[in-house]
C-alpha cells in the first residue's frame, strides 16, 4: 500500500514537472505528494523539491507543515526562492515570508531584501496589520479605473494585466475617483452589456443598479468580514482605509482558507491537540504535543477517584450505585460538550462577546434544564423498576437534573471567561469541563445517596 501511495506520487510530480498532465495540480496536492515522498525517501524529495518550477514551489510551500519549509530553506537555492515568493500574490507573499520567519527569521529578511521594491512595498502594506486585522488578508493585486476612463481603455488595460499573469481571479472593476477613493464596483458579468465607448461614470449615471460594494476597513475584525462574505453571498470585497482610499481585495477563496484553518484548529483545541505538532512526520513528536493534555486529564481524572473514594461506604451498601454512575457523568459531560462546542463556534464567528453572557447562559443553561428534567424523569423511572429500590430513583433523577444544569453552565462560562482573559476559548475547555461534570455529578450522585437512602 505504501509503496502504491509513493509510487502515484512520483509519477503525479513526474507529469506536473513535464507539463503532460491533464489537470494541474494544485498546490494542496503538490504539498502532500512532497510529504509522502518524503516519508519514504529523503534523497527524492530533495530531487523534486529542487525540479518543481519556483512558482509551483512557493505555491506548494504555503500549504507545508514547518518542518518540511525548514527542509525547502535548506535544500532550494535563494534566488530559486525568491523567484518563486516573487511569482505569488501579495497577499501570499506576505503569508509564506511570515511563515518562513517564524523557522528562520534571518533567511525571511534575505528572500524579503532580494524582491523588487513593489514587492517589498506590498508585504509592508500586509504585514504592518494584526492578524485579527481584515488588512491581514488582502491582496493589493485588484482592477480599478477612474470614473473618466471608457470602459474600452479598462478592459484593454485588464487584457494586459492578464495576459503579464499580473493579476488573477477579477471578479469587479472597482472605480475610484483621482484621489484613488472607492466610488463604485461593477461587476466584469454587468460589463459587456454596455456600450464600450462610454466612460465608468456615464455607464453608472445611466445605470438602473446600485453599485455601492460591500467594503471591509482595513483595520476590522476579519470575523466581520467573514460574516459578510457569508450574508451576501459575495466573491471579493474591496479593502479600503478610514479616508475611503482603496488598499486591496479580499477574495472568497481566502475567506474559505481562512475559515478551514480555524475550524481545524479549534477543533484540535477542543481535543487538547497541537495543530501543528499534527503535522509533524514523526509519531514521536506528535505523541508528545498529545501527551500534555492527557496529562492534564490523568489529574483531573484522580481528583474525580478521590471524590468517589470519599463515599467508599455507600457504594459498599448500595452496589446499584456503581452501575449508575457512569450514566450521570455520561449524561452531564455530553450536555457540557454541547454547550461548551456552540459557545466555541459563536464566539469564533463574532456572533456572540463577552458581554452577551447573561443572555447566552441564560439559553444554554435553560435548555440544560430542560433537557435534564426530561432525562432525569425517564431514569428515575428506569431505575425504580431495574432495582426495585425505594427513592433510587429519585436521588438519580435529582442528581441528574443538578449535573445537566450545572453542565450547561460551565459549558458556556468556561469559554466566555477565557475569551475574556484572551485566551482561545478551545484551548483545554473541553478537559476543564469534564473534571467539572465529573465532580459534580459524582458527588451531587454519592452525596445525595448518602443522605437519602441510608
Amino acid at each position: 500500500m505504501e509503496t502504491q501511495e509513493l509510487e502515484t506520487a512520483k509519477e503525479q510530480l513526474d507529469s506536473h514537472i513535464d507539463d503532460t498532465l491533464k489537470d494541474e495540480l494544485s498546490s494542496v496536492d503538490l504539498a502532500e505528494h512532497l510529504k509522502t515522498i518524503k516519508k519514504h525517501d529523503e534523497t527524492q524529495f530533495a530531487k523534486y523539491l529542487k525540479e518543481l518550477d519556483p512558482e509551483s514551489l512557493a505555491n506548494a510551500a504555503l500549504e507545508m507543515p514547518d518542518h518540511m519549509l525548514e527542509d525547502v530553506i535548506e535544500i532550494v537555492p535563494k534566488d530559486k526562492i525568491t523567484q518563486g515568493i516573487s511569482e505569488l500574490e501579495s497577499d501570499d507573499q506576505a503569508e509564506l515570508l511570515d511563515n518562513i520567519s517564524d523557522i528562520d527569521e534571518n533567511k525571511a529578511k534575505e528572500f524579503f531584501e532580494e524582491l523588487d521594491e513593489k514587492d517589498r512595498a506590498d508585504i509592508l502594506k500586509i504585514a504592518k496589520y494584526d492578524e485579527d486585522e481584515a488588512g491581514a488578508y488582502m491582496q493589493t493585486e485588484i482592477f480599478s479605473a477612474k470614473g473618466s476612463e471608457t470602459l474600452k481603455s479598462a478592459i484593454d488595460r485588464l487584457k494586459i494585466l492578464k495576459e503579464k499573469e499580473e493579476i488573477e481571479n477579477v471578479f469587479q472593476l472597482f472605480i475610484v475617483d483621482e484621489k484613488n477613493h472607492l466610488k463604485s464596483a461593477i461587476a466584469l458579468s454587468d460589463l459587456i452589456i454596455y456600450d464600450f465607448s462610454l466612460t465608468l461614470n456615464e455607464i453608472i449615471e445611466k445605470s438602473n443598479y446600485d453599485y455601492k460594494p460591500h467594503v471591509a476597513i482595513d483595520t476590522e475584525n476579519v470575523n466581520d468580514v467573514i460574516q459578510d462574505f457569508d450574508e451576501f453571498d459575495l466573491n471579493v470585497m474591496p479593502v479600503i482605509d478610514a479616508n475611503g482610499v482603496l488598499l486591496g481585495r479580499i477574495t472568497s477563496d481566502d475567506i474559505h482558507d481562512l475559515i478551514e484553518d480555524r475550524a481545524t484548529e479549534q477543533l484540535y483545541n477542543l481535543a487538547g491537540v497541537n495543530d501543528e505538532a499534527e503535522e509533524e512526520e514523526t509519531v514521536v513528536k506528535s505523541g508528545k504535543a498529545r501527551a500534555a493534555w492527557l496529562f492534564v486529564n490523568l489529574c483531573t481524572a484522580i481528583i474525580s477517584s478521590i471524590i468517589i473514594g470519599f463515599f467508599d461506604k455507600t457504594i459498599e451498601s448500595v452496589v446499584a450505585l456503581a452501575i449508575l454512575m457512569p450514566i450521570v457523568a455520561s449524561m452531564g459531560g455530553n450536555t457540557g460538550t454541547q454547550a461548551l462546542t456552540v459557545t466555541v463556534r459563536r464566539l469564533a464567528l463574532g456572533e456572540i462577546e463577552f458581554k452577551d453572557k447573561k443572555r447566552v447562559l441564560f439559553r444554554e443553561v435553560a435548555i440544560a434544564l430542560v433537557n435534564g428534567m426530561i432525562f432525569a424523569t425517564l431514569m428515575g423511572i428506569v431505575a425504580y423498576f431495574w432495582f426495585h429500590i425505594p427513592l433510587l430513583g429519585f436521588v438519580i433523577a435529582a442528581s441528574m437534573i443538578i449535573n445537566l444544569t450545572l453542565a450547561g453552565f460551565f459549558g458556556t462560562v468556561i469559554p466566555l471567561t477565557l475569551k475574556k482573559l484572551g485566551i482561545d476559548p478551545a484551548v483545554g475547555s473541553s478537559v476543564v469541563l469534564t473534571t467539572f461534570t465529573d465532580i459534580i455529578g459524582f458527588f451531587s450522585f454519592l452525596g445525595l445517596a448518602t443522605w437519602i437512602l441510608l
